[in-house]
Protein backbone atom coordinates (compact mmCIF):
# COMPACT_ATOMS: atom_id res chain seq x y z
CA UNK A 1 0.00 0.00 0.00
CA UNK A 2 1.40 3.20 -0.87
CA UNK A 3 1.18 6.10 1.32
CA UNK A 4 1.77 9.31 1.06
CA UNK A 5 0.68 13.11 2.73
CA UNK A 6 -1.16 15.64 0.42
CA UNK A 7 -0.98 19.17 1.70
CA UNK A 8 -3.09 21.54 0.22
CA UNK A 9 -2.36 25.73 0.58
CA UNK A 10 -5.11 28.30 0.95
CA UNK A 11 -6.47 28.36 -2.83
CA UNK A 12 -6.35 24.81 -3.24
CA UNK A 13 -8.11 23.21 -1.54
CA UNK A 14 -10.42 22.83 -3.41
CA UNK A 15 -8.63 21.06 -6.21
CA UNK A 16 -6.55 19.38 -3.85
CA UNK A 17 -9.79 17.79 -2.21
CA UNK A 18 -10.45 16.33 -6.14
CA UNK A 19 -7.22 15.21 -5.79
CA UNK A 20 -7.76 13.30 -2.51
CA UNK A 21 -11.21 11.37 -3.84
CA UNK A 22 -9.28 9.95 -7.04
CA UNK A 23 -6.61 8.58 -4.73
CA UNK A 24 -9.38 7.11 -2.32
CA UNK A 25 -10.89 5.37 -5.42
CA UNK A 26 -7.56 3.82 -6.46
CA UNK A 27 -6.96 2.83 -2.73
CA UNK A 28 -4.27 4.88 -1.99
CA UNK A 29 -3.39 5.52 1.86
CA UNK A 30 -3.03 9.35 1.41
CA UNK A 31 -4.17 11.78 4.27
CA UNK A 32 -5.22 15.60 3.27
CA UNK A 33 -3.15 17.94 5.00
CA UNK A 34 -5.11 21.40 5.07
CA UNK A 35 -2.55 23.85 7.14
CA UNK A 36 -3.92 27.07 9.12
CA UNK A 37 -2.17 30.21 7.21
CA UNK A 38 -2.66 32.86 9.40
CA UNK A 39 -1.88 37.17 9.42
CA UNK A 40 -1.21 39.55 11.79
CA UNK A 41 -2.71 42.77 11.75
CA UNK A 42 0.41 44.49 9.69
CA UNK A 43 0.20 41.38 6.88
CA UNK A 44 3.16 39.21 8.10
CA UNK A 45 2.03 35.53 8.55
CA UNK A 46 2.69 32.08 9.82
CA UNK A 47 1.68 28.54 8.84
CA UNK A 48 0.96 25.82 11.03
CA UNK A 49 0.69 22.21 10.33
CA UNK A 50 -1.64 20.58 12.82
CA UNK A 51 -0.96 16.90 11.05
CA UNK A 52 2.35 15.02 10.80
CA UNK A 53 4.41 14.07 8.20
CA UNK A 54 6.98 12.62 9.63
CA UNK A 55 9.18 9.99 7.16
CA UNK A 56 6.02 10.81 4.26
CA UNK A 57 6.09 11.93 1.33
CA UNK A 58 4.68 14.97 1.13
CA UNK A 59 2.90 16.50 -1.84
CA UNK A 60 2.53 20.51 -1.40
CA UNK A 61 -0.15 21.60 -3.72
CA UNK A 62 -0.08 25.47 -4.37
CA UNK A 63 -1.92 27.63 -6.95
CA UNK A 64 -0.39 30.67 -7.21
CA UNK A 65 -2.91 32.41 -9.37
CA UNK A 66 -5.74 31.89 -6.65
CA UNK A 67 -6.43 36.29 -6.35
CA UNK A 68 -9.78 35.14 -4.34
CA UNK A 69 -7.87 34.57 -1.41
CA UNK A 70 -8.10 37.20 0.57
CA UNK A 71 -6.21 38.82 4.56
CA UNK A 72 -7.17 41.93 6.72
CA UNK A 73 -3.95 44.61 6.43
CA UNK A 74 -4.43 47.98 8.59
CA UNK A 75 -8.22 46.83 8.39
CA UNK A 76 -7.87 46.95 4.59
CA UNK A 77 -9.17 43.79 2.70
CA UNK A 78 -6.40 42.87 0.84
CA UNK A 79 -5.98 39.93 -2.53
CA UNK A 80 -3.20 37.28 -2.34
CA UNK A 81 -0.61 37.75 -5.09
CA UNK A 82 1.46 35.25 -6.04
CA UNK A 83 4.37 36.30 -4.39
CA UNK A 84 1.92 36.08 -1.04
CA UNK A 85 0.79 32.99 -2.33
CA UNK A 86 4.74 31.73 -2.63
CA UNK A 87 5.76 32.94 0.10
CA UNK A 88 3.21 30.38 2.40
CA UNK A 89 4.48 27.64 0.46
CA UNK A 90 8.33 28.42 1.80
CA UNK A 91 6.12 28.51 5.48
CA UNK A 92 4.71 25.15 5.04
CA UNK A 93 8.38 23.47 4.28
CA UNK A 94 9.45 25.39 6.96
CA UNK A 95 6.88 24.21 9.36
CA UNK A 96 7.68 20.21 8.84
CA UNK A 97 11.22 21.04 10.49
CA UNK A 98 13.09 18.36 8.09
CA UNK A 99 10.63 15.78 9.39
CA UNK A 100 9.19 14.46 5.44
CA UNK A 101 10.72 12.53 3.95
CA UNK A 102 10.56 13.59 0.97
CA UNK A 103 9.15 17.04 -0.34
CA UNK A 104 7.50 17.14 -3.66
CA UNK A 105 6.04 20.60 -4.88
CA UNK A 106 3.61 20.43 -6.92
CA UNK A 107 3.04 23.89 -8.72
CA UNK A 108 0.69 23.64 -11.80
CA UNK A 109 1.03 27.72 -12.49
CA UNK A 110 4.90 27.89 -12.36
CA UNK A 111 5.95 30.77 -9.66
CA UNK A 112 7.53 33.89 -11.30
CA UNK A 113 7.10 31.91 -14.87
CA UNK A 114 6.60 34.97 -16.72
CA UNK A 115 10.19 36.39 -15.97
CA UNK A 116 12.49 33.78 -16.61
CA UNK A 117 14.61 35.22 -18.76
CA UNK A 118 16.68 38.51 -18.32
CA UNK A 119 16.79 41.10 -20.75
CA UNK A 120 19.28 43.78 -19.64
CA UNK A 121 18.93 44.95 -15.92
CA UNK A 122 15.91 42.66 -14.62
CA UNK A 123 15.46 40.56 -12.11
CA UNK A 124 15.22 36.80 -12.84
CA UNK A 125 12.60 35.76 -10.59
CA UNK A 126 11.59 32.37 -11.59
CA UNK A 127 15.30 30.63 -11.29
CA UNK A 128 15.81 32.63 -7.85
CA UNK A 129 12.69 30.50 -6.64
CA UNK A 130 13.55 27.37 -8.15
CA UNK A 131 17.00 27.75 -6.28
CA UNK A 132 15.41 28.89 -2.95
CA UNK A 133 13.12 25.90 -3.01
CA UNK A 134 16.16 23.96 -3.46
CA UNK A 135 17.57 25.03 -0.71
CA UNK A 136 15.06 24.93 1.67
CA UNK A 137 15.11 21.05 1.37
CA UNK A 138 12.48 20.49 -1.91
CA UNK A 139 13.04 17.10 -3.34
CA UNK A 140 11.28 17.63 -6.83
CA UNK A 141 9.27 20.43 -8.61
CA UNK A 142 6.57 19.40 -10.21
CA UNK A 143 4.63 22.27 -12.47
CA UNK A 144 2.40 22.13 -15.96
CA UNK A 145 2.86 23.54 -19.44
CA UNK A 146 5.89 25.59 -18.59
CA UNK A 147 5.49 28.80 -20.10
CA UNK A 148 9.82 28.19 -20.95
CA UNK A 149 11.06 25.09 -19.43
CA UNK A 150 14.55 26.32 -20.13
CA UNK A 151 13.73 27.95 -16.54
CA UNK A 152 14.94 24.04 -14.99
CA UNK A 153 18.80 25.57 -16.09
CA UNK A 154 18.64 27.04 -12.71
CA UNK A 155 18.65 23.60 -10.54
CA UNK A 156 20.12 21.42 -12.74
CA UNK A 157 20.68 18.87 -10.24
CA UNK A 158 17.31 18.96 -8.95
CA UNK A 159 14.12 17.23 -10.29
CA UNK A 160 11.62 19.23 -12.23
CA UNK A 161 9.12 17.25 -13.65
CA UNK A 162 7.07 19.56 -16.56
CA UNK A 163 3.67 18.04 -17.64
CA UNK A 164 1.78 19.03 -20.37
CA UNK A 165 -2.25 18.20 -20.43
CA UNK A 166 -2.26 17.95 -24.26
CA UNK A 167 -4.57 14.34 -24.09
CA UNK A 168 -6.92 15.07 -21.19
CA UNK A 169 -7.61 18.73 -23.20
CA UNK A 170 -7.71 16.82 -26.75
CA UNK A 171 -10.06 14.54 -25.19
CA UNK A 172 -12.69 17.19 -24.22
CA UNK A 173 -12.85 19.12 -27.55
CA UNK A 174 -13.18 15.81 -29.97
CA UNK A 175 -15.69 14.80 -27.53
CA UNK A 176 -17.62 18.09 -27.60
CA UNK A 177 -17.06 18.59 -31.63
CA UNK A 178 -17.32 16.15 -34.80
CA UNK A 179 -14.25 17.78 -36.99
CA UNK A 180 -13.09 16.64 -40.49
CA UNK A 181 -9.54 16.14 -39.96
CA UNK A 182 -8.37 16.89 -43.17
CA UNK A 183 -9.84 20.40 -43.10
CA UNK A 184 -8.54 21.08 -39.34
CA UNK A 185 -5.73 23.38 -39.14
CA UNK A 186 -3.68 23.94 -35.23
CA UNK A 187 -2.64 27.74 -35.14
CA UNK A 188 0.20 28.88 -33.19
CA UNK A 189 -0.26 32.49 -31.97
CA UNK A 190 2.98 33.29 -31.52
CA UNK A 191 6.31 31.95 -32.41
CA UNK A 192 7.02 30.71 -29.05
CA UNK A 193 3.80 28.27 -28.66
CA UNK A 194 5.40 26.99 -32.00
CA UNK A 195 6.39 23.57 -30.48
CA UNK A 196 3.11 23.18 -28.77
CA UNK A 197 0.80 23.51 -31.74
CA UNK A 198 3.13 21.09 -33.89
CA UNK A 199 3.01 18.46 -30.68
CA UNK A 200 -0.63 19.54 -30.88
CA UNK A 201 -0.85 19.33 -34.90
CA UNK A 202 1.11 15.43 -34.95
CA UNK A 203 -1.26 13.67 -32.38
CA UNK A 204 -4.35 15.20 -34.84
CA UNK A 205 -2.35 14.31 -37.92
CA UNK A 206 -3.10 17.70 -38.98
CA UNK A 207 -1.59 20.84 -40.83
CA UNK A 208 -0.12 23.67 -38.36
CA UNK A 209 0.56 27.02 -39.03
CA UNK A 210 1.68 29.97 -36.32
CA UNK A 211 1.09 34.03 -36.23
CA UNK A 212 4.04 36.36 -35.08
CA UNK A 213 3.62 39.84 -33.95
CA UNK A 214 5.32 42.19 -35.45
CA UNK A 215 6.16 45.17 -32.96
CA UNK A 216 7.16 48.42 -33.37
CA UNK A 217 11.00 48.79 -31.84
CA UNK A 218 11.10 52.16 -31.52
CA UNK A 219 8.39 52.24 -28.71
CA UNK A 220 7.91 50.96 -25.15
CA UNK A 221 4.98 50.32 -23.48
CA UNK A 222 4.37 48.53 -20.03
CA UNK A 223 7.82 47.46 -20.32
CA UNK A 224 7.17 46.25 -23.95
CA UNK A 225 7.47 47.16 -27.59
CA UNK A 226 3.55 47.32 -28.65
CA UNK A 227 2.39 45.22 -31.54
CA UNK A 228 1.88 46.91 -34.14
CA UNK A 229 -0.02 43.79 -36.08
CA UNK A 230 -0.24 39.82 -36.34
CA UNK A 231 0.81 38.37 -39.58
CA UNK A 232 0.00 35.12 -40.86
CA UNK A 233 2.53 32.67 -41.38
CA UNK A 234 0.99 29.13 -43.03
CA UNK A 235 -1.62 27.36 -45.21
CA UNK A 236 -4.90 28.81 -46.19
CA UNK A 237 -7.55 29.19 -43.47
CA UNK A 238 -10.51 29.77 -45.59
CA UNK A 239 -13.77 27.17 -44.71
CA UNK A 240 -11.27 25.14 -42.14
CA UNK A 241 -11.76 24.74 -38.26
CA UNK A 242 -9.44 26.31 -36.43
CA UNK A 243 -8.12 25.49 -32.91
CA UNK A 244 -5.54 28.26 -31.20
CA UNK A 245 -3.50 26.90 -28.77
CA UNK A 246 -1.23 28.58 -25.66
CA UNK A 247 0.06 27.89 -22.22
CA UNK A 248 -1.77 30.54 -20.80
CA UNK A 249 -4.33 33.50 -21.67
CA UNK A 250 -3.73 36.89 -19.34
CA UNK A 251 -5.42 39.56 -20.48
CA UNK A 252 -6.70 37.40 -24.00
CA UNK A 253 -5.64 40.87 -26.11
CA UNK A 254 -3.16 38.30 -28.58
CA UNK A 255 -5.82 35.57 -28.33
CA UNK A 256 -8.67 37.24 -29.57
CA UNK A 257 -7.04 39.45 -32.06
CA UNK A 258 -5.41 36.23 -33.48
CA UNK A 259 -9.00 34.83 -33.54
CA UNK A 260 -10.48 37.94 -35.14
CA UNK A 261 -7.79 38.05 -37.83
CA UNK A 262 -8.57 34.06 -38.78
CA UNK A 263 -12.60 34.77 -39.07
CA UNK A 264 -11.79 37.78 -41.31
CA UNK A 265 -9.72 35.04 -43.60
CA UNK A 266 -12.74 33.09 -43.87
CA UNK A 267 -12.17 30.38 -41.15
CA UNK A 268 -15.53 28.49 -40.59
CA UNK A 269 -15.22 28.16 -36.59
CA UNK A 270 -12.13 29.32 -34.30
CA UNK A 271 -11.80 27.29 -30.85
CA UNK A 272 -9.23 28.78 -28.01
CA UNK A 273 -7.29 26.33 -26.27
CA UNK A 274 -5.24 26.99 -22.95
CA UNK A 275 -3.96 25.75 -20.30
CA UNK A 276 -4.66 28.49 -17.73
CA UNK A 277 -7.52 31.36 -17.92
CA UNK A 278 -6.00 33.75 -16.30
CA UNK A 279 -8.30 36.67 -17.54
CA UNK A 280 -6.48 39.37 -15.79
CA UNK A 281 -8.61 41.94 -17.42
CA UNK A 282 -11.47 40.27 -16.38
CA UNK A 283 -14.08 38.36 -18.56
CA UNK A 284 -16.41 40.81 -20.59
CA UNK A 285 -14.09 41.17 -23.29
CA UNK A 286 -14.34 37.46 -24.12
CA UNK A 287 -17.65 37.21 -23.42
CA UNK A 288 -18.35 40.38 -26.21
CA UNK A 289 -15.72 38.97 -28.56
CA UNK A 290 -18.08 35.49 -28.38
CA UNK A 291 -21.29 37.30 -29.15
CA UNK A 292 -19.55 39.16 -32.13
CA UNK A 293 -18.93 35.97 -33.02
CA UNK A 294 -14.85 36.27 -33.13
CA UNK A 295 -14.61 32.53 -31.60
CA UNK A 296 -16.71 29.90 -30.64
CA UNK A 297 -15.14 28.14 -27.80
CA UNK A 298 -12.70 28.53 -24.94
CA UNK A 299 -10.91 25.33 -22.93
CA UNK A 300 -9.16 25.68 -19.93
CA UNK A 301 -7.93 23.59 -17.08
CA UNK A 302 -8.86 23.63 -13.07
CA UNK A 303 -5.23 23.78 -12.38
CA UNK A 304 -5.64 27.26 -11.41
CA UNK A 305 -8.32 29.82 -10.16
CA UNK A 306 -11.44 31.07 -11.68
CA UNK A 307 -14.19 32.18 -10.44
CA UNK A 308 -17.44 30.18 -10.15
CA UNK A 309 -20.23 32.65 -11.71
CA UNK A 310 -17.54 31.95 -15.30
CA UNK A 311 -18.25 28.31 -14.89
CA UNK A 312 -21.52 28.74 -16.00
CA UNK A 313 -20.82 30.74 -19.73
CA UNK A 314 -21.89 28.34 -22.42
CA UNK A 315 -18.53 28.73 -24.29
CA UNK A 316 -15.95 27.94 -21.73
CA UNK A 317 -15.24 24.69 -21.15
CA UNK A 318 -13.25 23.87 -17.69
CA UNK A 319 -11.26 20.70 -17.99
CA UNK A 320 -11.10 18.77 -14.81
CA UNK A 321 -7.20 17.70 -14.07
CA UNK A 322 -7.23 16.14 -10.96
CA UNK A 323 -7.24 12.82 -12.28
CA UNK A 324 -4.27 13.91 -14.42
CA UNK A 325 -2.24 14.74 -11.28
CA UNK A 326 -3.10 11.69 -9.52
CA UNK A 327 -1.51 10.28 -12.38
CA UNK A 328 1.27 12.17 -12.08
CA UNK A 329 1.53 11.73 -8.20
CA UNK A 330 1.37 7.91 -8.25
CA UNK A 331 4.16 7.81 -11.13
CA UNK A 332 6.75 9.19 -8.93
CA UNK A 333 5.59 7.65 -5.74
Amino acid sequence: MKELSLIALQGANSLGKSIKLVLDREQILSNLVLPIETRFGNGEGKVILKDDVRNKDVFILCDIGNYDCTYDLYGEKNHMSPDDHYMNLKRTISAMRGNAKKIHVIMPLLYASRQHKRKGNESLDCAMALQELRNLGVNRIITIDAHDPGVQNAIPCMSFENYYPTKIMLEEVLKNHNFDLPQLLVISPDTGAMDRARYYADLLKCDVGMFYKRRDLSKVVNGKNPIVAHEYLGKEVNGKSVLVVDDMIASGESMLEVAKELKKKGCKEVYLIATFGLFTKGIAVFEKAYQDKIFDGLYITNLTYIKKKFMNLSWLHVVDCSSFLKDIIMELI
